[in-house]
């Protein structure tokens, strides 16, 4: 059993490289602070687990049609365009702003959006947000997981399973976010290089979600 969870982690692992995982995660934290960040890739990864573990257990108790279970493909499809469209709505609507302001004598570069510099987003909102589009995006491809990972360890899904399988996501997706936390100290500090990142983050974002219909 010990050898089939390593390879269920390794299988997370894989999985995590998805185009539309990562798109999803760099959607979100494209010109955020190192700790939003984490708190985005953190929560994508563990409303993924969720996401696997309760159609474990929906389609172990009841009789879907093939048919209803691919709309969680067109669910998955549909949240990642309308993040690249919203991404562009902010880029050609001019509501993507950096301020430098003090923090308790410290001064501190922020990205704001739309017409008002504002912090009312409570800081662990970051991570339910991402959890739900974790789950979102977990309803594509659900089935096809839960086939993968009751033919490796040749028995039906269990917790352990899905908790192996949720780490090796998250893994991958806490490197990836490290990697875009160093790559903002950069885009913190030009709104031409955040517009033109958020752009280019629209546009693939579109591109991929419409691949994923094709």
């Amino acid at each position: 059993m010990e050898f089939g969870l390593l390879i269920i982690f390794w299988y997370g692992v894989l999985h995590a490289f998805g185009p539309d995982h990562l798109t999803a995660i760099a959607d979100f934290s494209i010109g955020r602070q190192r700790r939003k960040v984490m708190m985005v890739t953190l929560g994508f990864a563990v409303g993924h687990g969720v996401s696997l573990y309760l159609f474990a257990l929906l389609l172990s108790s009841m009789d879907i049609p093939e048919g209803w279970l691919a709309y969680g493909d067109v669910v998955a499809a549909s949240v990642i365009i309308l993040m690249g469209l919203y991404l562009l709505y902010l880029v050609f609507s001019d509501r993507i702003h950096v301020s430098k302001h003090e923090h308790n004598g410290r001064e501190h570069i922020h990205v704001w959006f739309g017409k008002e510099h504002h912090h009312r987003r409570p800081f662990f909102g970051w991570l339910s947000t991402s959890a739900m589009l974790g789950i979102l995006m977990g309803m594509g491809g659900a089935r096809g997981m839960l086939v993968s990972l009751s033919a490796i360890s040749g028995q039906d899904v269990s917790g352990w399973m899905v908790l192996s399988f949720t780490s090796g996501v998250a893994l991958v997706f806490m490197v990836f976010g490290v990697l875009l936390a160093v790559l903002n100290t950069r885009l913190l500090s030009s709104k031409k290089w955040l517009n033109g990142s958020f752009t280019l983050a629209g546009v693939v974002s579109c591109l991929v979600g419409v691949q994923a219909f094709l």
